[in-house]
């Protein structure tokens, strides 16, 4: 099979670049379909309970993640002219396209009672901004005493206070949300500038943009230096320029085939799909240093070109070809979970892992044939003293300390599960927002003064047409929220509740006093002026369903992580509720963004666990299948399962908690890893066919022949993942980190712990007559059997450097 592709591959070689040429320019015309994510992900199932409620309760209440907000904590705000500019920026971003609200201090309506008409209407607190002090302070002070307002916009012991603004729905999930959040913030900057008054920005909306924009630029940022420093590593390793740009064609190639793949499923560019560009530099690079280092070594033996490039595609076309399959394994796992963003990244990164090594084969071989052949200088990297003298200090190591390694290894493992049994999982909605950034700040601000601004609802469903408007129903509801007010991370509540304590305080003057609910006395008189009141349809579709059997209470929580939010939920305000609607048939449920997403990130990380899992299953198969040795599947798994046991350790004992970015290393590295005990044993096991079944030399000659590549591909990847450190975002610098340490940590327990479990466990003893998968490999190839290529099917120019003369055969 691999003699034909060989043959195909020089013959048609023009044909085949010409082929991925046009298939990169398809691929680049998608790229342009390429679009950012303008939400949060979607983590949680669609057919999951709690979405499925999520989805019913926004279709009848409306969302409730467009909300943003700005606040200030300056008394200077309070002064005249500084109100005045207030007020003008208030309106300014009411007019903003894409804003479809905005509640304002100056803005203000208060209720006031018809007594001709006997209802309600409204009258601004603020109809001019006065220019004295005095006269301001005095309608300040009439603004305190709306207590729906006072106690949702104003901080009464310090003076801060909130401008509300609602954004179109159609808005928040498209590109326009950036426009629109980005002409906000434009006007703050202005107010700020010309008053010296620091305002503070926050909500989903603005979360969310800040997130996707530094997606973007970060996509851009490591796509750049993944390849800077992939194309650093190519030029040390090989001292040639062909070497390094060739390599970067292919895999500036795959990064457009990766972008047009995206776009053609209709996938966006997420937090976790923005880094799928430079992983396959990162992945695909690997594969021109194995199919060039083979190239130089077999052009070393003979000197002649087209054999040497043949032999490349024969010798190590499956095990390049299997290196990437285990690779893609580690994250085609991800395709099989129920979450749409792992699902999405892993079907990307699954098909264009294979297609990388599909690219590779055809192009590295076609592109150098064309090229002349490499010069001794080139050749030099093979020969390498330095490195021959780290192979040489490893091999006595295994050899002489063999047990030595074996117990070093299980005490290693046994810390590890100490520190695996640490290892705790929680996430925050904010948990990727860089520390020092204004967004971060600006969610500091509102957590300190205003309890936090995460949304949070709760639906109580009394069950009966109508059942809200009962009192008795409501002032239960009423005692639920003052107990609300009590908890230190949970804002003022808003609900049907307020507009009618509002409304009684308006029949009565507007006297403070009176906000409450009302009692037998004047139940029905405030229900004539309410039954009038026509303008109120709005607000109360927000509040209560149409047929007046639920109502929405909605909270505004602290960033608190998922654990202590739950405890909030589940351990405090339900049993609240349980002791309050105790005997009758009132439901209550809690839902909203924020409780959606701490469930998402829990099922995340479940299913990652569980793609691990598979990947060890998947993995184990296919080592079976290569191997078809119990004792030698196991010896395999073994040093690629330290690597991770350990990062887990260092995970608990340095507090790193496990999250989505954190928890998807392992199924990952495992993939990738693996391929070193792969690259290993293929390398033994010829070693002992050749060497009369003596372990210690086969063992010995493996760890030289197989080291190098070993290294050089372990340096690139710890390279490439590292770069990750270097990221904003929490999670991508844990990611970066954490990755590049389990796979040099695997490096060395392939070269070191593998053979020392091999002298210690393996006889030695194969049959003849057993022939499975694995020598297929290059390291088990036959010198002997090696299959002569007909020159006449390869047509070049006499005068290509590195042709064989007239009557020469190719694989003589």
């Amino acid at each position: 099979m691999w003699t034909k592709l060989a043959h195909i591959v020089i013959k048609f070689r023009l044909f085949l670049i010409i082929g991925v040429g046009l298939i990169t320019l398809f691929m680049g015309y998608q790229m342009q379909y390429a679009e950012l994510s303008y939400d949060f992900a979607k983590v949680v199932p669609a057919q999951d309970p709690d979405m499925q409620y999520f989805e019913q309760f926004k279709e009848t209440f409306g969302k409730d993640g467009n909300l943003m907000v700005i606040g200030v904590a300056d008394s200077a705000v309070y002064r005249p002219l500084n109100f005045k500019r207030f007020k003008f920026l208030s309106d300014y971003i009411e007019n903003i396209p894409g804003v479809t609200g905005i509640i304002s201090l100056p803005n203000l309506q208060r209720l006031q009672k018809d007594t001709v008409n006997r209802n309600f209407i409204t009258v601004p607190i603020f109809p001019v901004i006065p220019d004295k002090q005095a006269e301001l302070d005095s309608l300040l002070e009439l603004t305190l005493q709306q207590r729906i307002y006072s106690d949702q916009l104003i901080n009464r012991q310090n003076g801060a206070m909130l401008m509300l603004i609602t954004l179109d729905d159609q808005v928040i999930q498209s590109e326009r949300r950036k426009t629109v959040v980005g002409d906000i913030m434009h006007a703050v900057d202005i107010y700020t500038e010309g008053t010296g008054i620091d305002l503070h920005v926050g909500g989903l909306p603005y979360l969310r943009s800040f997130l996707a924009q530094k997606v973007k630029e970060e996509l851009d940022l490591f796509l750049w230096l993944s390849a800077m420093v992939t194309a650093l590593i190519l030029f040390i390793f090989f001292r040639s320029w062909n070497a390094v740009v060739f390599p970067m064609i292919v895999i500036g190639i795959m990064v457009i085939w990766t972008m047009g793949t995206l776009a053609l499923f209709g996938y966006k560019i997420t937090l976790l799909t923005g880094l799928l560009p430079p992983i396959i530099v990162v992945i695909g690079i690997p594969n021109s240093i194995y199919l060039l280092n083979k190239y130089h070594q077999e052009y070393e033996q003979h000197g002649i070109k087209m054999l040497a490039l043949s032999r490349v595609i024969r010798r190590i076309g499956i095990v390049t070809l299997i290196s990437n399959f285990h690779t893609a394994v580690g994250f085609g796992v991800l395709a099989i979970t129920d979450i749409t963003i792992l699902k999405e990244f892993g079907i990307v990164a699954g098909i264009n892992i294979l297609a990388t090594f599909i690219v590779s084969i055809i192009l590295i071989p076609a592109v150098f044939s064309y090229l002349p052949a490499p010069s001794p200088r080139q050749l030099r990297h093979l020969n390498i003293k330095g490195l021959e003298r780290i192979l040489n200090g490893l091999d006595l190591l295994v050899h002489r300390q063999k047990y030595s390694i074996i117990v070093v290894s299980v005490l290693i493992i046994g810390v590890s599960l100490v520190g695996l049994s640490r290892l705790n999982s929680v996430s925050y909605m904010a948990d990727d927002i860089p520390k020092d950034s204004r967004v971060w700040q600006d969610l500091q601000f509102f957590e300190t003064n205003f309890k936090g601004i995460m949304p949070l609802e709760l639906v109580i469903d009394t069950g009966k047409k109508r059942g809200v408007n009962r009192l008795s129903f409501l002032r239960k509801v009423a005692a639920f929220e003052d107990y609300v007010e009590d908890n230190p991370y949970i804002s003022s509540t808003l609900s049907l509740t307020d507009f009618i304590k509002a409304s009684r305080q308006a029949f009565y003057n507007n006297k403070a006093a009176f906000y409450d609910l009302p009692n037998n006395q004047d139940k029905n008189f405030l229900q004539r002026y309410l039954r009038n009141q026509q303008d109120s349809e709005e607000l109360l579709k927000a509040l209560v369903d149409s047929s007046g059997r639920q109502m929405r209470v909605s909270m505004k929580v602290a960033d608190i992580g998922s654990k202590r939010m739950d405890s909030v939920v589940r351990l405090d305000l339900e049993p609240k509720l349980k002791e309050l609607f105790e005997g009758s048939d009132v439901t209550a449920t809690f839902t909203g963004t924020t409780l959606l997403f701490i469930k998402g990130n829990k099922f995340l990380i479940e299913n990652l666990r569980y793609s691990l899992v598979m990947a060890f299953i998947i993995i184990a198969i296919i080592m079976a299948i290569l191997f078809t040795n119990i004792r030698m599947i196991l010896i395999s798994i073994i040093p690629n399962t330290i690597p991770l046991i350990l990062t887990a350790g260092i995970m608990g004992f340095f507090n790193i908690p496990l999250k989505p970015s954190t928890a998807l290393i392992f199924s990952i590295a495992f993939g990738i890893s693996v391929d070193d005990s792969i690259h290993f044993l293929a390398k033994y096991r010829q070693e002992l066919f050749s060497n009369n079944f003596f372990v210690p030399i086969a063992i010995s000659k493996s760890i030289r022949e197989t080291g190098p590549s070993m290294m050089y591909t372990s340096i690139v990847l710890f390279a490439g993942f590292v770069i990750f450190a270097g990221s904003e975002f929490g999670g991508t610098v844990a990611l970066g980190i954490l990755a590049s340490t389990t796979l040099i940590v695997a490096m060395f327990t392939n070269l070191i712990v593998l053979p020392a479990l091999l002298l210690i466990f393996d006889n030695g003893k194969r049959s003849h007559d057993s022939h499975p998968l694995i020598e297929n490999y290059d390291e088990l190839y036959d010198e002997d059997n090696d299959e002569e290529i007909n020159r006449d099917l390869i047509k070049l120019d006499k005068g290509n450097h590195g042709i064989p003369s007239e009557g020469q055969k190719l694989g003589s």
